[in-house]
């Protein structure tokens, strides 16, 4: 007992938000995990059932809603990408307060159908709220008077297939990733200024001059070791540790996969799980406790049925997982072999949302699936929207509030 304590206390997740229980405040969640352990949330619903609320939101966005208090926040963007903005709902009503313009764009650069020009989900404190568009612009908002505090759109990068990497804020910080198909860099903002306090280039060997291998999706998460912060980074080709004080690299690991999009799992014993992106995507095991010659030390690779942009879940020993295609498996942390897996219908981008024992997993096609979360598969429930989801869930207290393509819903029995 006491050498356990003592490990979780050398290396855990960062506290990044003293938020109420009820927030929501980032993508994945208060502690970037996707966990929500004591919720009471429904097992079954439908357009007719369970549904406190369903509201239309204007544009097209996969931005993952966020909660603070009584407002919701998603970004979202029209669909040729000449406008953006933000986009404010009442938790409990579902009232529409506020839809903000924020940027406009003459000739905005291509975007796949599949992503959208508002995927990056935003992150809410007391007070205010950052919305980031990738290179299209990043704004702070005042959550009380809607009014915009700052803007910066004055950041090259060509994201190719559109943004997606989320931002995350750490102490006077609002840290945002750029890797795009020309440029790839990460970039502190003084949060309250809006003003460049330090910027990163990647400086990876992608081993290959298409830009296509080398742009990315994916969020960092915050971690301490021995009372030092990490900020843990995956892009295309490797997954950079940086102080976020400054972006002096800690460590990496590399790897061949690409366009990396799922976030990073962290166990309470300091090990951290990995996923390669595309290109075959596989999850590694890695240990950052002992660092050779700058790189951090990969301790199993499990390449079997890997959702590329869905981010798993760790829960105990396990890791439950969705391939972008429907198999949903069971990972064992320790080993990384397979427990079980089993087929679900369609394709799936919003990662595995954990909630009192069981998963809850939102496909394209408006399908939400409810596995139990232990040792034998068993499906709980099947349920339908009108709409699919590309945008991750978030929890308010016992409720799901949902992102389709077409609408918000509060989800609560």
């Amino acid at each position: 007992m006491a050498l356990a304590t003592a490990a979780c206390f050398c290396f855990a997740a960062l506290p990044t938000f003293a938020a109420e229980p009820a927030n929501w405040p980032q993508f994945r969640g208060p502690s970037q995990d996707n966990r929500a352990d004591e919720a009471k949330l429904p097992l079954n619903w439908s357009e007719e059932q369970n549904v406190a609320w369903k509201t239309e939101i204007p544009g097209k966005g996969w931005s993952s809603p966020v909660v603070w208090d009584d407002q919701v926040w998603v970004g979202s963007a029209d669909e040729d990408g000449k406008k953006f903005y933000a986009v404010c709902v009442d938790v409990e009503t579902g009232e529409l307060l506020k839809t903000i313009d924020l940027f406009e764009v003459g000739e905005p650069a291509f975007c796949h159908p599949m992503n959208s020009y508002a995927s990056p989900t935003p992150v809410v404190e007391e007070g205010r709220v950052y919305v980031h568009f990738g290179s299209y612009g990043t704004a702070a908002i005042n959550t009380q008077t809607f009014d915009v505090l700052w803007k910066r759109n004055d950041l090259p990068c060509d994201h190719y297939r559109g943004p997606g990497s989320s931002p995350v804020v750490f102490e006077n910080l609002l840290i945002c990733t750029y890797d795009g198909f020309d440029l790839q860099y990460v970039v502190a903002f003084d949060k309250k200024t809006g003003e460049t306090v330090w910027k990163k280039d990647r400086e990876i060997d992608y081993g290959n001059e298409n830009g296509d291998f080398k742009k990315a999706f994916s969020t960092p998460i915050f971690v301490t070791r021995n009372r030092r912060v990490e900020m843990v980074s995956p892009t295309s080709r490797a997954t950079i540790a940086y102080d976020p004080r400054t972006g002096e690299e800690r460590w990496r690991v590399t790897y061949s996969g690409f366009s990396a999009t799922a976030q990073a799992l962290l166990d309470e014993d300091g090990t951290i799980y990995i996923n390669t992106g595309f290109g075959k995507a596989e999850l590694h095991k890695v240990d950052a406790s002992e660092i050779a010659d700058g790189m951090a030390k990969v301790l199993w690779e499990q390449k079997k049925n890997v959702g590329s942009k869905p981010s798993q879940v760790l829960v105990g020993n396990r890791i439950y997982n969705v391939s972008d295609g429907g198999v949903v498996s069971c990972l064992d942390a320790e080993s990384g072999e397979e427990v079980w897996s089993d087929r679900l219908e369609g394709q799936f981008s919003a990662s595995v949302l954990y909630a009192d024992g069981r998963l809850y997993l939102f496909n394209h096609e408006g399908q939400a699936f409810v596995v139990a979360a232990k040792d034998e598969y068993e499906l709980l429930a099947r349920n339908e929207l009108e709409n699919g989801c590309l945008a991750s869930p978030a929890v308010h207290g016992d409720a799901l509030i949902v992102r389709t393509t077409k609408h918000l819903y509060r989800i609560e029995e």
